[in-house]
Formats: structure tokens, C-alpha cells, sequence
């Protein structure tokens, strides 16, 4: 009798009951749904992030644009690398390809220059999945930010602002 004693509690003690499993796999599903927001909230500020330094790389393209051709770069193909052989004003090899064709770490750039002065703007590609504001800036380096889906522009409030 003592042997069937011994045998059952082995049988016991050998893994999890179901109510146990269910019990660990609700409490992960908690903890999930209470970090993935804040999961997306981080990744959304990191494109922002990455957006405001593609901005300041567009000015400093656009300043050596300026000093090799008298003018700013028309648009971002002009800062980008050359179609074929040497840099030249229709490519000037300034900025990376990817981010020359307008699109680069979840947001979209427009860049819109003359003799005077350019304009960039930047966007997500998602509005409130890639990014939560948009971007723009000019000749003056000033950034500024929109809390919106419109585009931000000259007088939207500057990047850093409490303004939401």
C-alpha cells in the first residue's frame, strides 16, 4: 500500500495542472497589454527622433550644396547621389540614397529650394503609428513641430516648445 502511496505523489509532483498554466499565461497577457502601448510610444519617439536628425542632415547638405553651385538644392534628388559617374548639381552624393528618395525611418521628406532660400518638411508615413508630429524647417534652421496630421509650416510652434 505504501508503494501506491509513493507512486501517486510522484504522479502529483511531475508538472503543472492546467489551472496553473492558464493562471501564468493570463498574467503574461496582462503584462503585455500594459507594456506594448508604451512599447509603441517609444518606438514612435525614436522615429521622431531619427526624423529631427534627417532634418539637420538636410541643412547641412543644403549648406554644402550652396557653397559647391551659388544655390540650394531644388529638391531631395539634388542632395542625393549622382543617377550615374561624378557628383554634380543634379546629385551631389551629400546625403544617403535612401533617405534622397524621400523616404527614411518611417516618415516622408520634401525638400523645396531656389537661389533664395528651401524648406523641408517631414511627415509620418502613418500619422500616429510612424509619428505623432510633423516636422518643418528652412534656410533659418529653426525646427518646428505640429502635434497634428497637417503638416507642420513657418509659423507652427518651435521644436522643443510646450506647445501640444
Amino acid at each position: 500500500m505504501s508503494d501506491m502511496g509513493t507512486i501517486r505523489r510522484r504522479r502529483d509532483s511531475r508538472g503543472f495542472s492546467l489551472i496553473e498554466l492558464l493562471i501564468v499565461v493570463a498574467i503574461i497577457l496582462i503584462l503585455a497589454a500594459i507594456a506594448a502601448p508604451k512599447l509603441n510610444q517609444n518606438r514612435m519617439q525614436a522615429q521622431e527622433t531619427a526624423a529631427v536628425s534627417e532634418v539637420k542632415t538636410i541643412h547641412t547638405a543644403q549648406t554644402q550644396y550652396y557653397s559647391q553651385f551659388g544655390r540650394y538644392a531644388a529638391n531631395l534628388a539634388e542632395l542625393g547621389p549622382p543617377a550615374g559617374g561624378q557628383a554634380g548639381p543634379s546629385g551631389a552624393d551629400l546625403i544617403p540614397g535612401e533617405l534622397a528618395k524621400g523616404a527614411h525611418s518611417g516618415f516622408k521628406y520634401t525638400v523645396i529650394g531656389n537661389a533664395q532660400g528651401y524648406s523641408i518638411v517631414a511627415v509620418p508615413e502613418a500619422f500616429g503609428n510612424t509619428g505623432r508630429r510633423t516636422f518643418y524647417s528652412d534656410q533659418s534652421l529653426v525646427i518646428r513641430q505640429n502635434w497634428t496630421a497637417e503638416p507642420a509650416g513657418p509659423t507652427s510652434p518651435e521644436l522643443g516648445s510646450a506647445t501640444k
